[in-house]
C-alpha cells in the first residue's frame, strides 16, 4: 500500500492526461439545470438529455412557455427519458413557477445575493439534497464549493484509503474534505476535480466491478494495493 495518500491535484493530473479534458454534459444555469434534471427519470446523462431536447422541441423550456404549455403535451416530451413522465412534467411546472414568482423570474441572480442561504434555497426544489445544491452552485460560478459527483463519491476514498466510507454520507463528506484540502477555492479547480471524478468513476472506477487493470492512477491507489 502507498505510505502515504497520493495528493489531489497529482491525481486529477493523471486523470486528465488518461481521460482528457472534460466538459459539462448539463445546463450550468440554475434554473435550466432544475429542468434538466427532472427531464430524465431514473435521472442520467443520458436520460436527462433526451428528455431536454426532446422538451426544447416542443415545448420550450423557459418558464412562460412551461407555464403556458398543457401538462398532455409535456408528458408526450418526456416520454422517451424515462418512467414517470406526467409526474415530472407536473414538477417541471413547479419549478417554472417558483422561479417566477418566489426568484423573480431569474434564479442565478437571486442565489447571487443569499450568500450561505443559496444551499438552502436550492434544497428547497424536489429532489435536490447536498450534493445537487453543491453541483449548481459551482458550475454556476456561484460559490466554488467542493462538490462531488453524486454517484462518484467512493473514487477518492479507495485511492487514498483503500476502501469506501461505511455510508453515503460519510463517504461525500470524506471526498469533499480532501478536495476542499487540496484543490484550489476556484471556479476552473474545483469543476476541473468534479468532471474528473465523474469521468473516472463512471467508466472505470466504478461502484461494482471497477476496472483496475485499466486505472491510470492505480499504481498510487491504495485499494488496488490491498487487491494484489
Amino acid at each position: 500500500m502507498p505510505s502515504l495518500p497520493a495528493a489531489v491535484p497529482d491525481l486529477l493530473d493523471r486523470l486528465e492526461a488518461f481521460h482528457g479534458l472534460q466538459q459539462p454534459s448539463w445546463p450550468v444555469d440554475p434554473y435550466e439545470f432544475l429542468i434538466w434534471w427532472h427531464c430524465g427519470y431514473p435521472a442520467s446523462d443520458a436520460s436527462c438529455a433526451r428528455g431536454w431536447e426532446a422538451l426544447r422541441r416542443t415545448v420550450g423550456v423557459d418558464p412562460e412557455r412551461i407555464l403556458a404549455a398543457p401538462l398532455a403535451k409535456m408528458t408526450e416530451a418526456l416520454k422517451g427519458s424515462g418512467m414517470f413522465p406526467e409526474v415530472r412534467a407536473a414538477y417541471l411546472k413547479e419549478i417554472a413557477q417558483r422561479v417566477l414568482s418566489e426568484f423573480g423570474g431569474d434564479l442565478r441572480a437571486a442565489l447571487a445575493t443569499m450568500g450561505n442561504n443559496a444551499r438552502k434555497a436550492l434544497k428547497t426544489f424536489h429532489s435536490i439534497a447536498d450534493p445537487g445544491a453543491d453541483r449548481i452552485l459551482l458550475f454556476a460560478r456561484i460559490a466554488p464549493v467542493a462538490a462531488v459527483p453524486s454517484n462518484c463519491t467512493q473514487v477518492l476514498g479507495r485511492i487514498r484509503n483503500g476502501a469506501d466510507s461505511d455510508t453515503y454520507t460519510a463517504s461525500y463528506r470524506d471526498a469533499q474534505k480532501a478536495i476542499e484540502a487540496e484543490v484550489p477555492r476556484q471556479f476552473h479547480a474545483r469543476a476541473r476535480a468534479y468532471l474528473l471524478l465523474k469521468e473516472h468513476g463512471q467508466t472505470l472506477c466504478k461502484r461494482t466491478h471497477p476496472k483496475c487493470g485499466e486505472c491510470p492512477v492505480r499504481e498510487a491507489c491504495a485499494w488496488f494495493a490491498q487487491s494484489r
